[in-house]
């Protein structure tokens, strides 16, 4: 387990995020408990003005005499003072009630607050109204309001215990996100590291969640694929070209070694210059192929993409060898499929890289064999299948066959330089489709298939 300062948990993103949503939270927290709040205190408002306002109608509906009798009888009965009830004369003087004084008020039947100090010296928060009766006294009805207040300092209590409790909380989930974070990165950086130095064979961790570095990784770890293919092609391409290019410098320096050596009529000079210039010649065509296909894995040619059929393009690849499979008596046919084989792509690299699977083929087969061609048209995929009965790739050679100059020991003698197959692989990518080498039994099967499209 790694160890991660503290100081560099709040420089994290994922620390960072969760601030941002526990600011969030807690608004909403806040919004809602004060929606909450307000709208009960104003309906326990309501509900104590409510009752004032009816005891306010009840009395001034009694008789003088009546209503003086009632309010001495709901005095000695309410001896806690929870609704208490007084009656002043016309200037002000008590007559009757559990509140001695008249509270200073603002205005008539207008409920209004004041702290009211019994007897016992206790203070009490009370809501009232002031009546003016009909005989010119006045009325006060009033409520003890302290269940009210103290339900309301419950409620701010738990607003702020709560508020406090998601602060930490969210505080440490943040932490808690920060720390998981760095050290998810801190991994990430490692291995980025160990490749920079050199390991090309390590990849990003990926934790199979799917997460957002989950495929930001897997699509890194692609790209580090990719690059460790085309280092191993690089590496391959060096070896093979010190191995195959080196036989035919060789016959090259030594033929103008011994020309120079040796005193030789016109005719055999000029017989000497034409091997000289054929084998200089192959090299030049062997140089002029991997730059061919360096080309055609650079992708600048994408934008030319158009819609093509493949049946189109596989009659003319099986018009244009027919001939040379004719010289051997191969037969070579073409399946066309029976819906158009349309794809988005260069007509003319898939033209070239048809032709080379023919050439290799018909190379390779026997005389008298047969070498055929199929059109792939299917709802979820389109593409080509090159099948013959020659001799065939073995399995452990179907994925060095692709590499450049690669040849087989089976087949070191027979001409061409490699790069066949390497063409067609580069044409493949380059098209997004799905290049497989397979036993035909006997032969060899090789299949391009693409997804359709739209």
């Amino acid at each position: 387990m790694s160890f991660v300062r503290l100081s560099e948990i709040p420089r994290t993103i994922s620390f960072r995020t969760g601030l941002v949503f526990l600011g969030l939270f807690g608004c909403s927290f806040l919004a809602l408990f004060g929606y909450v709040y307000w709208q009960t205190a104003v309906y326990l408002k309501t509900e104590a003005d409510t009752l004032l306002y009816r005891q306010v109608e009840n009395r001034s509906a009694q008789d003088p005499q009546l209503q003086l009798r009632e309010i001495r009888n709901h005095a000695a009965q309410d001896a806690d003072g929870r609704m208490p009830h007084s009656l002043f004369d016309q200037q002000g003087q008590f007559l009757a009630g559990a509140i001695e004084q008249l509270p200073p008020f603002t205005a008539y039947d207008k409920p209004q607050e004041f702290r009211w100090k019994k007897a016992n010296g206790h203070h009490r928060p009370v809501r009232f109204i002031v009546h003016r009766l009909a005989d010119g006294k006045t009325l006060l009805v009033a409520q003890d309001i302290h269940d009210i207040r103290e339900f309301d300092e419950l409620l701010i209590r738990a607003l702020v215990s709560g508020g406090v409790l998601l602060l930490v909380v969210g505080l440490f989930g943040a932490v808690v996100l920060g720390y998981s974070a760095h050290r998810r990165l801190d991994k990430v950086s490692r291995s980025i590291k160990g490749i920079i130095e050199g390991d090309l064979t390590g990849r990003l961790p990926v934790r199979g969640n799917n997460d957002d570095i989950d495929r930001l990784a897997t699509v890194v770890n692609g790209m580090l694929d990719e690059l460790e293919r085309l280092m191993s092609e690089v590496k391959g391409v060096c070896d093979d070209i010190a191995h195959d290019l080196r036989t035919p410098l060789t016959r090259l320096i030594a033929g103008l070694e011994r020309t120079q050596r040796r005193g030789l009529d016109e005719a055999q000079y000029a017989a000497s210059i034409d091997a000289a210039l054929n084998e200089a010649k192959s090299l030049l065509l062997t140089f002029k192929a991997l730059l061919r296909i360096s080309e055609i894995e650079d992708s600048a040619r994408r934008s030319h993409f158009a819609p093509l059929d493949l049946n189109l393009i596989s009659a003319d690849a099986v018009e244009l060898y027919e001939p040379l499979a004719q010289e051997r008596d191969i037969n070579l046919t073409l399946e066309p499929a029976r819906f158009p084989a349309v794809m988005p792509g260069d007509a003319q690299l898939l033209f070239d890289a048809i032709c080379n699977l023919l050439d290799n083929a018909i190379k390779f087969c026997p005389d008298h064999s047969a070498v055929r061609l199929t059109v792939i048209s299917e709802p979820n995929r389109v593409g080509l299948c090159v099948t013959d009965n020659g001799p065939g790739i073995a399995q452990a050679e179907q994925e060095a066959v692709l590499r450049r100059l690669y040849r087989a020991e089976a087949s070191r003698h027979t001409p061409g330089n490699g790069l066949g197959l390497s063409m067609v692989s580069a044409v493949a990518r380059m098209h997004d489709m799905k290049l497989s080498i397979s036993d035909a039994a006997p032969g060899c099967r090789i299949e391009l298939t693409t997804r359709r499209t739209a």
